[in-house]
């Protein structure tokens, strides 16, 4: 394997890595880009002391933090205030915040056990709190508990003692354990029930089957999208919302199913006058075994390319 192959192996891990500290996918590539243009011009210096793989971790989690100290963290609506209660009155789209964005799952190709792992750190609840943390505690965490990095290695890197590390780690995990859900709060229903939710949801949505919605959605369901800061919580809050914004009509609207941060997404299209189905929002969905407990709608048809959807397509098929 020569440089080029095995620097392009780590390629999506390596993106992984940067959107937890970054909470934006292209913040993330950037990061990754720049990562790979430091790797090439100082791999004469690499002493071989670890492998490629930390190396590449250790320079991408320098750009990240060197990054974040020109930007603001990333937010969910939930994050900026108190829930609406009327579907007429959403605030506008605020633009000038910068919000969280999903994660397309099609970017991990690593082997299916370290999958299983990476995707539950990169929950949109788990990406939402680390996003509270400050730079250097974030890096403290996700190097010591995603990537398991010795205390020792994580306080050489930051050019600090391993007690200072353990102690940022314990602060981190309280502040964590405070703004994140537990693990038994989204752990998703075995299949089949998980994938007959899933259809259940995209049928009902579809054709507007509002009661259909109300027995899928959790009593504390919540309905949240970016960049529109008003949210809404509680079924029957999100239930007046959906009948507003999600009329009724056979083909107005498509669902077409895929996967963001390790949870069941769906790319939303609505038929224009032109006949022609254009992108509307990505849904990515919370599932626990009572049912869809939270939807984060990312207003952003931008978005669609990065999970290999197009931006408009002709019919339901």
């Amino acid at each position: 394997m020569n440089l080029e192959e095995e620097f392009a192996q780590y390629r999506g891990e390596l993106v992984a890595h940067c959107y937890r500290m970054l909470g934006s996918l292209h913040d993330a590539e950037d990061s990754v880009q720049e990562t790979y243009l430091r790797a090439w011009r100082g791999f004469a210096e690499f002493e071989g002391r670890s492998s490629v793989k930390t190396w590449l971790y250790r320079i991408a989690t320098r750009v990240c933090l060197n990054a974040l100290q020109h930007s603001s963290r990333r937010m969910v609506p939930s994050a900026l205030g108190a829930p609406g209660a009327d579907p007429n009155d959403l605030a506008a789209q605020a633009l000038e915040v910068s919000w969280l964005e999903p994660f397309p799952d099609l970017l991990l190709n690593a082997d299916p056990a370290a999958v299983v792992g990476t995707r539950q750190s990169l929950r949109l609840a788990m990406v939402a709190a680390l996003q509270h943390l400050p730079p250097r505690q974030r890096a403290v965490l996700v190097l010591r508990d995603v990537l398991a990095w010795p205390a020792a290695e994580v306080a050489e890197f930051l050019e600090t003692s391993a007690a200072a590390v353990n102690s940022s780690l314990q602060r981190a995990r309280a502040e964590l354990a405070r703004l994140s859900p537990a693990e038994e709060e989204f752990s998703e229903p075995d299949e089949p029930v998980r994938r007959a939710l899933l259809d259940q949801y995209a049928k009902a949505f579809e054709n507007a089957d509002l009661a259909a919605l109300e027995g899928l959605l959790t009593q504390d369901t919540r309905w949240e999208m970016p960049p529109i800061p008003t949210w809404f919580n509680g079924r029957d809050d999100v239930l007046r919302l959906l009948a507003v914004k999600v009329l009724p009509g056979e083909g107005r609207r498509i669902l077409v199913e895929t996967s963001a941060n390790g949870q069941p997404a769906f790319a939303w299209y609505v038929r224009g006058r032109d006949g022609v189905y254009h992108g509307h929002s990505l849904q990515v969905l919370t599932i626990t075994k009572a049912g869809v407990s939270a939807v984060l709608a990312f207003h952003r048809p931008d978005l669609f390319a990065s999970f290999g959807l197009p931006v408009s397509r002709l019919s339901t098929g």
